[in-house]
């Protein structure tokens, strides 16, 4: 079943076409990598389908209703969640707390209740303490709860933003080269870790990344832009051996 669609989205940026008529669809339980030189307009794909930009044309289904132009916030609280290259967490605040800060999203709690320490705002901040915990638990994060997120080493920084973006309970996660500066141990982890996220919580994952081994290990599905335009897509052995990919980004098979 199709959890997200892109029909012919187009968006330009005054004479420039960042994306040019871009289609592809991904059904639900996914592990669906975005592929492409620097500049082939992947990281655009991302924000249009989380509402950071409205697409010039064309059109976005999530769980087949239209979300084209609807704000970032709507588009999370519908599902959608995403990371971005460079790593936004909280720097003064521990591990779990970060986490905490991602299940707030689906907080019941008014601001005036949580101000005044009322019992159901102090029960659900425990409830949304015990989910980071065990999103912290599922990223191997469990016995750095209490340490600030400035402290955590960079490997550990990456699994700590997308344990944060699990907390808002997404049906689609994004990730945004979640493998950029990781040493080959911890990219085996990571890669391990997205597997898990897929398998034990249902989520359906779509990714950018430029290590063509952690693509070809982890995904399925792959898409390959090209200044701003689809190349191909298929599952990695088709795409390792496409000569139009070959041409434009891999050099050599994969």
């Amino acid at each position: 079943m199709s959890i997200l669609t892109l029909k012919d989205a187009t968006i330009k940026f005054g004479g420039l076409t960042a994306v040019n008529s871009v289609s592809f669809e991904l059904n639900k339980g996914d592990l669906f990598g975005l592929i492409g030189p620097n500049g082939a307009g992947k990281t655009t794909c991302f924000n249009i389908i989380t509402g950071v930009y409205e697409p010039t044309s064309g059109e976005i289904l999530f769980n087949g209703k239209r979300i084209t132009g609807t704000p970032s916030n709507k588009i999370a609280q519908l599902g959608i969640c995403r990371t971005f290259q460079n790593i936004r967490l909280f720097q003064s605040m521990t591990s779990l707390e970060n986490v905490v800060v991602g299940g707030f999203l689906r907080h019941k709690t008014v601001l005036g209740s949580a101000l005044c320490y009322l019992p159901g705002a102090i029960k659900e901040t425990e409830k949304l303490k015990l989910q980071a915990l065990e999103l912290l638990k599922l990223v191997d994060l469990d016995d750095v709860a209490n340490t600030r997120s400035r402290d955590l080493p960079y490997g550990k920084q990456r699994r700590l933003e997308i344990a944060r973006a699990l907390a808002t309970q997404p049906q689609l996660l994004l990730l945004d080269e979640p493998a950029a500066g990781m040493n080959p141990n911890e990219k085996k982890e990571l890669l391990d870790m997205v597997k898990k996220i897929r398998d034990e919580l249902g989520v359906t994952v779509l990714l950018i990344e430029h290590d063509m081994k952690f693509v070809m290990n982890l995904c399925e599905k792959i898409f390959v832009l090209d200044h701003g335009e689809e190349i191909a897509q298929g599952p990695p052995s088709e795409i390792r051996s496409n000569p139009k990919v070959i041409a434009a980004y891999l050099g050599e098979a994969v």
